[in-house]
């Protein structure tokens, strides 16, 4: 079976390659076509992929292309994890917003919303692609913001193509791990959008062990969530939060963190990645190990803001599987493969359409929910309603996401400016206007969608 990974030049392919190489189930993937517009990223990554392959007789074949039929042609999946407008777009999304006082991560606020206006496009011809020269493909989407980029591309390729998001998974293996469970015989009971959703449940043997790990304020403490959080707001909510929830229920907080904090994250990827490419070509044997090291760096630097760090100078030691093979995504992305390719049945959480799972959202609208993948596709399961707050934050963000979409794909300005302005996180039609301004400004392929 062949894999398409779009973006193959990017840190995140070595996760998804170990994963392969360590599957020794059959039918398995046996090429892997790495796709990237940056021919020297791409070159550098494909060596460090045959280190990592050393050792393996049956090691997938790499083929590394910079075109974009070929990788995709008669691929079995695409995995999608591509960033438009390079790391300096980042920058932009960043900046853009902090300087008007208002958060610019890539996924969560306005600066997710520049991110989205300029992929959207993209993504939509890439799904039109597969269409075309892979009809049989199930797409698995790592681009973010995933919950948008997903939700556009349904409209062309329909239940074959998913999102993946680590962020849930990772939060219910650490909970299983802080109370001394098997992750594996563990169920989650969660609700949301992309990097907007709540824990309510989590099942162990059937018993809810969650009250459990609430009342207990050393073993809640040591969770991450926990430090992001604090202990006494998880209790007052009574569900673990997404961590990305911190820049709703901490706006301010997160705000003035930041702006106080040196480089943004942005600042502190675009530096480190660019050290690190200008290093691996001449690392030879030791590219691999550069990688691993590059990458300890970036994880302990992650929403670093939310627990009182800076980018590159964290105050606590965020969580590191040494096996790369079983990193967040890369597992998810196998385990989504293995069901649907020998129905090895499996639920995850995913982001799918939505149907009738969330009552209040539309049957089109793409959710993160616990999902039954199998040999027949995905299958959301059934859940219980979300409480008010949470439907209701849900719903704006969901109205905000098809703002963006829309614009992205008319060009038109006017939905691009309803979006920045009902967004929960930018609350000012003022502040809306300037932030449209700075985008178009700032990131020339933001201004090259919105032409209406």
């Amino acid at each position: 079976m062949k894999l398409c990974i779009l973006g193959g030049g990017g840190f995140r392919t070595p996760y998804v390659y170990s994963a392969l190489l360590r599957d020794a189930g059959s039918p398995r993937i046996t090429e892997v076509a790495l796709y990237d517009v940056d021919e020297d990223r791409l070159r550098t990554m494909t060596a460090i992929l045959r280190q990592f392959a050393a050792g393996f007789a049956d090691a997938p074949e790499l083929v590394p292309t910079t075109s974009l039929s070929a990788a995709v042609q008669g691929s079995d999946f695409v995995f999608a994890a591509i960033r438009v407008g390079g790391l300096e777009g980042r920058r932009c999304d960043e900046h853009v917003a902090l300087d008007l006082d208002v958060i610019g991560q890539e996924t969560t606020g306005p600066g997710g919303l520049a991110y989205a206006l300029r992929t959207v496009p993209v993504m939509m011809e890439v799904a039109r692609l597969v269409r075309e020269l892979a009809p049989r493909a199930y797409l698995m989407n790592f681009t973010n913001p995933a919950g948008i980029i997903t939700e556009a591309m349904q409209s062309v390729l329909g239940d074959r193509v998913l999102g993946i998001c680590d962020t849930p998974s990772g939060l219910g293996r650490r909970v299983a791990a802080t109370l001394g469970l098997d992750h594996t015989r563990v169920q989650l009971d969660y609700v949301g959008l992309n990097h907007l959703g709540w824990m309510r449940r989590v099942l162990h043997d059937g018993e809810d062990v969650l009250p459990a790990l609430l009342a207990d304020e050393d073993r809640l403490g040591a969770l991450e969530e926990g430090q992001v959080f604090g202990t006494e707001w998880i209790r007052t909510l009574g569900v673990i939060p997404n961590e990305y929830l911190y820049y709703y229920y901490f706006n301010r907080d997160a705000v003035r963190r930041i702006n106080g904090s040196g480089p943004t994250r942005g600042d502190f990827l675009a530096r480190t990645q660019t050290d690190f490419f200008t290093a691996a070509r001449t690392a030879g044997d030791g590219a691999a190990e550069l990688w691993r090291e590059t990458v300890d760096a970036r994880t302990a630097s992650y929403m670093v803001e939310a627990r009182g760090g800076e980018q590159g100078a964290p105050t606590t030691r965020r969580e590191r599987n040494p096996d790369p093979a079983h990193q967040g995504y890369a597992g998810v992305a196998l385990g989504v493969m293995a069901a649907i390719t020998r129905n090895e049945r499996a639920t995850m959480i995913l982001n799918v359409r939505n149907g009738t799972t969330i009552a209040g959202l539309p049957p089109d609208a793409v959710v993160e929910v616990p999902t039954l993948v199998d040999a027949g596709g995905v299958h959301p399961l059934a859940t219980a309603a979300p409480e008010m707050d949470q439907l209701g934050l849900m719903q704006q963000v969901k109205a905000v996401e098809r703002h963006t979409i829309a614009a992205a794909l008319t060009g038109s300005r006017d939905e691009a400016l309803l979006a920045f302005a009902l967004h929960p996180l930018v609350d000012s039609v003022s502040v809306a206007r300037e932030l449209l301004t700075g985008y178009l400004e700032r990131i020339p392929e933001v201004a090259s969608v919105l032409t209406g």
